[in-house]
């Protein structure tokens, strides 16, 4: 059974293969904007991307699938907070890169190679290079601020992925709401590919395209460029959020393909928002959590992992904390049989990691777990791969007349639905490691209290009990430690 797929733009469900001769499956991923933690709506559609790679990892071979996902290191946000902490870019978002990563890590998201993880930064010539084609061809134009546009009147199929002409263009609509610099533009829907250096900018700017002011890259153009980069003119797969949909989606399809005279992506798919207590996450509803806040509540990375798949991620997910707890009782009980599979094999716990890898699709043959495996296959259904795995591995789990050899394949064929699937079972215990915003407040009151401002460093005592942690000073230093719940 072949891997299919929900594509967004064509509104059915496709096969998903390679299209280059090399058969190569180029896969690229909307990554974060890195100015602060990324919250529990992002890694919906993070780690439900993770699942698809290990899929197409499984399905046509590690080295067979090139996954792509950038980082957003220069736009407003990023420029605003590196602005309001008197830091450079640079520092801040290296910041909140190392803390998506500890994420990433901590929901067992598989690592991307730092070649395969480009920054906008990093690629600065490579959209000036799509910029000027765009501009040559006659698709943008520099407006009077010497900042460059798209012209969205010379793409006919401008609109084919979010169906935008199919809806008046409304005050509250998403095309108004991206019409921002209207005095600059030719026409309300085009775009920004550069914008021009501003006072509030600060030292963020870079050599403009030909004709143009110096500035940075509009947000849409670097994953273009960076996907044609790295995947080159056409990929098989572009993914994200339902949030990125309209605009940004949009206007990559229209600024690759009038650029590289090719279709840009042949399959593209994106998750549903995730909601929380039955509302939108918003910081004033007080429903906004981070990985670390749900840590903090005493929740594992993985508790969060498995309920982030307990809904079609095609589908809004409520999230609640009640969610959290049956995740929590799920691994317990998946801990528990897989311990009884290992000991029936004569195994134990420290043994079970040799077991969690992608192995070839034909050792599942003729097994019940091959219809969790189909499950995913057919458009990433997770829920109803949880609901077969968790009736086969009951039954499996009392079985003991069978040969021990036997016992030790279906160990494997288990591990491997763990590995695709990206659950960890029986995690080492760690030491707790202070996320970096605590690091921060903790250097921030040593420095208040090294200058003997005892306002401020017992303020900031207080701010750190608060999230949990206490910190003990010493001659030289401190150390922090969390506090007992």
């Amino acid at each position: 059974m072949p891997i299919r797929l929900f594509d967004s733009l064509t509104r059915e469900i496709r096969e998903l293969k390679p299209s280059h001769p090399d058969g190569v499956f180029r896969f690229y991923n909307c990554g974060p904007t890195v100015y602060a933690p990324a919250h529990i709506g992002n890694f919906r559609t993070f780690v439900v991307n993770d699942v698809l790679r290990r899929l197409l990892e499984l399905e046509f071979g590690k080295e067979k699938v090139r996954y792509v996902r950038n980082l957003t290191d220069v736009d407003d946000k990023t420029i605003k907070r590196a602005r309001d902490e008197g830091r450079p870019l640079a520092e801040v978002t290296k910041q909140w890169t190392d803390k998506f990563h500890a994420d990433c890590a901590a929901l067992n998201c598989l690592p991307v190679p730092e070649k395969f993880e480009p920054t906008a930064t990093g690629y600065i010539r490579e959209q000036v290079n799509m910029i000027e084609v765009l501009m040559e061809k006659g698709n943008a134009y520099r407006a009077p601020d010497g900042s460059v546009y798209f012209k969205v009147s010379s793409f006919d199929q401008y609109g084919a992925l979010s169906r935008v002409k199919e809806r008046e263009l409304q005050p509250g609509s998403a095309l108004k709401a991206a019409a921002a610099d209207a005095d600059e533009k030719e026409d309300l829907s085009d775009f920004a590919l550069w914008k021009a250096h501003k006072p509030e900018d600060g030292p963020n700017k870079w050599p403009g395209p030909k004709n143009a002011a110096e500035g940075r890259p509009g947000w849409h153009i670097e994953c273009s460029a960076m996907s044609k980069a790295l995947l080159g003119d056409t990929i098989d797969l572009h993914t994200g959020g339902v949030d990125l949909l309209f605009p940004h989606h949009e206007n990559e399809i229209a600024q690759s393909q009038c650029c590289n005279g090719t279709t840009f992506s042949r399959h593209w798919y994106h998750s549903e928002h995730l909601l929380v207590d039955g509302k939108k996450m918003s910081k004033s509803l007080g429903n906004l959590y981070t990985l670390d806040e749900l840590v903090a509540k005493g929740f594992s990375p993985m508790a969060v992992r498995y309920a982030l798949l307990m809904g079609h991620p095609r589908k809004q997910l409520n999230f609640t904390l009640d969610s959290l707890h049956a995740a929590e009782r799920a691994l317990k009980s998946l801990e528990f049989q897989v311990e009884r599979m290992l000991d029936h094999a004569n195994l134990t716990k420290e043994d079970w990691s040799q077991f969690v890898s992608a192995t070839p699709v034909s050792t599942w043959a003729g097994t019940d777990l091959k219809d969790a495996l189909d499950a995913l296959k057919a458009d990433l259904n997770t829920p109803s791969a949880y609901g077969v795995f968790f009736s086969y591995i009951n039954q499996l789990a009392i079985r003991t007349n069978e040969p021990m050899e036997a016992r030790k394949q279906r160990l494997l064929q288990v591990g491997s639905l763990v590995f695709v699937l990206g659950l960890e079972l029986f995690p080492a215990k760690k030491i707790d490691e202070p996320p970096v915003e605590i690091k921060i407040l903790a250097e921030k009151r040593w420095a208040a209290k090294q200058a003997k401002d005892f306002a401020v460093a017992d303020a900031l005592r207080k701010e750190l009990a608060a999230a949990g942690w206490s910190m003990l000073d010493g001659k030289d230093g401190y150390k922090l430690e969390p506090l007992k719940k």
